[in-house]
């Protein structure tokens, strides 16, 4: 591959190298300088946390508990270093894989897999938390996050002349979301209307079992330029380059300077779901590679050096997980069967003339079984 592909790691921001050590950067420093050695603490353990909650989605899916589970394995680091810069009031657009995204919004983990066991679209407020619903159709939410973005600039919470009050909007998406067209789309009018929000592109290198190199000759952040956005690529597995980054990002949509776009290089240590079998389409090998470059190893190496990382610490941290473990599979296993005629709640968010109909017709629908049984 050459150095110019979309596999080349050059130009990549990094902070924190894969052994640990803190790499100098002037250009990023300043935007990384505020993260104590508490912050970094509370990084390690989102990560962790994090982690332990998708291995125990992983097995919940295994036993026939979910329908499905999408793993966010190996990419902890952009998803904490990136929800950690988020502040009020900025607004996260997420697609389907942003768990840890979604723990650095305070959103109760095990409530989230309502969607994974099919009882409902989302179990958690979309407002209270500035974290909208999953969702799973490819790409499809960056228009809905730019046209967001539009509104919070004309609404005066963008360059209001007091920095603090000004917000963003983040949205996630990964490679293989670039090559759709609403990602595209999402792209040209955020560039023409100037609009506060950050694209952040998760490469893990897979759209499913598509790998990059059969998507772009050159690495994705260069996209933006066709739409005159400026760009930035990261180590994604370096969770104190991934913040910087970001932090700067939205500081800069915020302040009326318009969008940007990450890439955060990563890899998916997982399949693409519980349903993907990725053996079929990449080598142990690289994923033993991808292993040295684990993003939570890599923090814990750096806290170690610094022996800024109690065992105290760490035994709370294990702790915490395994009850939340236990509480996650407590809480799916306790879900029962909804009445089908939930299926017509919430679709909209005032009542609906044509679902109402619907409802009605499903419901003479269920009825005439029960009808026909007691005249059997």
């Amino acid at each position: 591959m050459e150095a110019t592909g979309p596999l080349s790691d050059e130009g990549l921001v990094q902070l924190l190298d894969v052994d640990g050590t803190r790499v100098a950067d002037p250009d990023w420093e300043p935007y990384a300088a505020h993260l104590t050695p508490d912050a970094l603490r509370l990084a390690w353990r989102l990560m962790t946390i994090t982690r332990a909650f998708d291995a125990e989605a992983t097995s919940l899916q295994r036993q026939g508990e979910l329908g499905l589970w999408v793993s966010c394995l190996g990419q902890e680091a952009a998803q904490i270093g990136s929800g950690t810069a988020v502040r009020e009031p900025d607004y996260v657009f997420p697609s389907y894989r942003e768990h840890g995204v979604a723990l650095t919004r305070d959103i109760d983990l095990p409530q989230m897999l309502t969607l994974f066991r099919g009882l409902e679209h989302g179990s958690w407020d979309p407002v209270a938390h500035s974290f909208h619903l999953y969702t799973l159709v490819i790409g499809a939410h960056s228009l809905h996050a730019t046209g967001y973005a539009m509104a919070m600039d004309r609404d005066g919470l963008v360059a209001s002349g007091s920095p603090d009050k000004d917000g963003a909007v983040i949205c996630y998406f990964g490679d293989g979301a670039t090559s759709q067209g609403d990602v595209n789309e999402a792209l040209v009018f955020a560039s023409v209307n100037n609009a506060p929000i950050v694209f952040f592109v998760q490469n893990n290198q897979f759209a499913i079992s598509e790998p990059t190199t059969r998507q772009s000759r050159v690495p994705l952040a260069q996209r933006a330029d066709g739409f005159g956005i400026p760009r930035v690529r990261v180590d994604g597995n370096d969770v104190i380059a991934v913040h910087a980054v970001t932090q700067w990002a939205l500081r800069h949509a915020r302040a009326g300077q318009g969008p940007v776009l990450i890439e955060a290089f990563t890899y998916r240590m997982a399949s693409h779901t519980t349903s993907d079998d990725a053996t079929r389409y990449r080598t142990r090998a690289d994923e033993e590679k991808w292993r040295q470059r684990d993003p939570i190893e890599r923090l814990k190496k750096h806290l170690d050096a610094l022996g800024e990382l109690p065992q105290e610490f760490r035994d709370a941290v294990t702790a915490e997980t395994k009850a939340l473990g236990k509480r996650t599979r407590e809480t799916v296993k306790s879900w029962e069967r909804p009445a089908l005629l939930t299926m017509f709640d919430h679709v909209y968010a005032e009542p609906h003339q044509q679902v109402e109909s619907e409802r009605a017709w499903f419901d003479r629908y269920q009825q005439s079984f029960l009808d026909e049984g007691s005249h059997a």
